[in-house]
């Protein structure tokens, strides 16, 4: 193969691409959150101005939708991150090839984004932070019943 020198222009490009897309996700993940806690602020306030406890449960909608989101931009960036990462061992090894350096996207395909999509699932990045919002929902629900 045709393997490609360190301090080749292109490997630069590519290597900010690369951080691009991972900054481009994590930007992702933190709006989730602010569209989140914005959301559900905005339901909790109507409910509670209203004196609907019932309704408090519309929250979950959004918290759920939005955990989901979260936990996806999160499985990307970490699967971007390990290309970015295998792209440099390559890059140490002097085995980095041409065709390295032209592919952005994830290293498994389509099966390995649902497995990533587990690992932002599980990661303590969002179950801290979701958590509380529904712990805050159901205080709610409880404190104007």
């Amino acid at each position: 193969m045709n393997n490609i020198n360190h301090d080749s222009p292109s490997v630069l490009s590519y290597l900010v691409t690369l951080q691009g897309v991972i900054s481009r996700m994590s930007a992702n993940s933190a709006s989730c959150k602010t569209w989140c806690i914005t959301l559900v602020s905005a339901i909790l306030v109507a409910v509670a101005d209203k004196k609907l406890p019932d309704y408090v449960w519309i929250a979950l909608i959004p918290t759920l939708l939005f955990f989901f989101l979260d936990a996806y931009y999160l499985g990307l960036e970490k699967g971007f991150r390990s290309r970015y990462n295998n792209y440099i061992e390559k890059l140490h090894a002097n085995s980095a090839t041409l065709q390295d350096t032209f592919v952005v996207s994830l290293e498994c395909g389509q099966r390995c984004v649902l497995c990533l999509f587990v690992t932002g699932l599980r990661s303590v990045s969002v179950w801290p932070f979701y958590f509380v919002l529904l712990s805050l929902i159901v205080f709610v629900h409880q404190y104007f019943q």
